[in-house]
This record gives structure tokens, C-alpha cells and sequence, in this order.
């Protein structure tokens, strides 16, 4: 099934805010009335993920990002992030519009929404939404050893499609990433479950190539073609497998330098038309910085390594053929 573009129906101010976009494409069914036809040639939008830049405030970030070559910010929406939820009314107004001074999309935010009822998680994506932002990532569901698997299933699928009304609604569309670990949707088979008869335009999967290899190893290929067709929005990031304190784990690495296999990846997002937005990660050391804190390197030399992940990124998207 073909990705496709689709152009929310939104107010005057919303529709020229995404004029900015282009031919920026968003998956939808298989029924959508905007067919895309994706070639090598077409770029990505990569955002970067602004949990590696929280040290800087939101001018400072804004340069940054416009300097590094990054088509907009993955804004970190949540606890400890760069707008706190409490704060959206005052804040995401405020970066919003140093988005918009240097050129840069204000598509994507994470967040840690997970309930429709919430107040708070509410206000979050209903003021995301009257500022344009198109895509907001979730929080994440843990599996509870004192509830059967099936039962929890069920659970997160009612509680994703009663966010999937209400995105629905606000017209805005939620992401639930696929994260390694005892989450609801590390297989990505039960997040398939659970997305089954949403539509990805309401709420899709935000896939992760990483952590897909670290749950399906040789498999993840197969995860990734049971997945596809609720993609909306990708995050990018690498590791490899490496001792630390007595156990084996994930370590994470600089783009092309560990086990992901990207010119794989790369030709399966073109071979299926999968052009959506990327958000990228960079969780290597970076003095803190990966971790949200203020870096104990250069600045200049986190930028550098960020802005090397961005190069070979779209070096390598260009060079893989469908």
C-alpha cells in the first residue's frame, strides 16, 4: 500500500502555514485522493529532536538548528522538556514563532499525552493544533505483570482510538512510537493490533529503525512490512550491542557506525512510498547533551556530530535507489 499526501482541512491561517511545506507528503490510506510518487530525488524533512538542545533557549536553539541545516525542530512538549505542559499557552506560542523567524517548520512535538480525559493532555495538542503543528508524538504504555497481555491490548486500543477521535477532531495527528523493552509496542505485532482500523491521518506508529533491529534483530524487516501501512512519522537513530556493568545492551552510536542496516531500510521507506517526517535522534555522548542537559564539550563540537548524523542522513537517502 502507497503512502500518499494529504492536505488537512484546517482554517485560512493553518493551510498558509503549510503552504511552506510544498509537496510535504503524510501518509493516509490506501483510498486517498493525493497519490504520491516518491523518487530518489525527493528530499526527506528531518527535524531534529530538541531533547539534545535543551540547553539552549529558544532563539539560541532556533539559530542553531537553521545553521545546522535541519528543515525544523521535534519539539519536546513534556516534563522537563523545552515547553512544559503546563506552560503551552505562554511557550509554544513563543518558540513557535522563533520557528517561523528563521525559516524553520513547526510540524512535529513530543509529548506525553496518553489520555484523551486529561486536561492537561488536551490543552497540549489543542494549542499545538491551532498553531499548525501536524504531528504529535505520545507517551508510552508499559505492560503490568498483574494484567493478562490480550487484556492490555485492548486497553491501549481503546485508549489510542479515544485519542484518535479527538485528534480527529482537533485536527492534528498523534504517533505512537515503537520503543524496545517491556512497552506496548516493542514487537510492533501488538501495536498493529492496536492501531488496526485507526486511521494513521488520526493516530499511526512513529517507527523507529533502532529499536525495530533490537527487538526483531534479522527480523526487523518483516516487523517493518507488518507496520508500514500505520506510518505516519519516522525517528532516526543507531547503536550496537556492547557490554557495560556486567551486561550486554544497546549502546548507542553516530549514524552508519553501528547495526542498523540504513541502505536496507532506506530502499524498503522507497520501495512502499514512505516519505514522511524524520525526527532525528542523537543519543551517543554528547557530553549530556543526549540527555537533555547542559553539555560538559564545546557546543560547537555537539553541533558537529549532529550536524554529521544530518549529512550522511540525506547523503545516503540520495544514493539508495527503490
Amino acid at each position: 500500500m502507497d503512502k500518499s499526501f494529504f492536505y488537512s482541512r484546517r482554517d485560512f491561517i493553518k493551510l498558509t502555514t503549510r503552504a511552506t511545506l510544498g509537496s510535504f507528503p503524510l501518509l493516509s490510506l490506501a483510498n486517498s485522493l493525493f497519490a504520491s510518487n516518491l523518487t530518489s530525488d525527493q528530499e526527506l524533512k528531518i527535524f531534529i529532536f530538541s531533547k539534545h538542545l535543551q540547553f539552549l533557549d529558544y532563539k539560541s536553539m532556533c539559530e542553531a538548528v537553521k545553521e545546522m541545516g535541519f528543515d525544523g525542530i521535534d519539539l519536546t512538549v513534556r516534563t522537563k522538556g523545552h515547553v512544559l505542559p503546563e506552560n503551552v499557552n505562554v511557550d509554544l506560542p513563543r518558540v513557535t514563532e522563533y520557528m517561523n523567524t528563521y525559516g524553520l517548520l513547526p510540524k512535529l512535538i513530543t509529548t506525553k499525552v496518553v489520555d484523551a480525559n486529561d486536561p492537561v493532555d488536551r490543552k497540549v495538542i489543542e494549542v499545538a493544533s491551532q498553531l499548525g503543528y501536524v504531528f504529535y508524538r505520545t507517551g508510552w504504555f508499559k505492560y503490568s505483570k498483574e494484567r493478562d497481555i490480550q487484556e492490555s491490548i485492548q486497553l491501549y486500543r481503546e485508549r489510542l482510538k479515544a485519542l484518535a477521535q479527538l485528534n480527529k477532531m482537533l485536527d492534528i495527528s498523534g504517533a505512537y512510537q515503537n520503543h524496545s523493552g517491556h512497552y506496548m509496542g516493542a514487537s510492533l505485532w501488538d501495536l498493529d493490533q492496536v492501531l488496526e482500523g485507526i486511521s494513521p491521518v488520526q493516530m499511526g506508529c512513529q517507527y523507529d529503525i533502532m529499536h525495530g533491529t533490537v527487538e526483531g534483530g534479522k527480523n526487523w524487516e518483516i516487523d517493518f512490512r507488518l507496520i508500514k501501512d500505520h506510518i505516519n512519522t519516522l525517528v532516526v537513530k543507531d547503536f550496537k550491542w556492547g557490554g557495560k556493568d556486567g551486561k550486554w545492551k544497546p549502546i548507542y552510536t553516530q549514524l552508519g557506525e553501528g547495526m542498523v542496516n540504513f541502505s536496507k531500510y532506506f530502499s524498503l521507506l522507497k520501495k512502499y512510498n514512505i516519505n514522511v517526517p524524520v525526527s532525528l535522534h542523537c543519543e551517543y555522548d554528547l557530553g549530556g547533551a543526549e540527555k537533555g542537559g547542559i553539555p560538559s564539550i564545546d557546543r560547537k563540537e555537539v553541533f558537529k556530530k549532529i550536524k554529521k548524523d544530518l549529512l550522511f542522513l540525506r547523503e545516503t537517502w540520495r544514493n539508495i535507489n527503490k
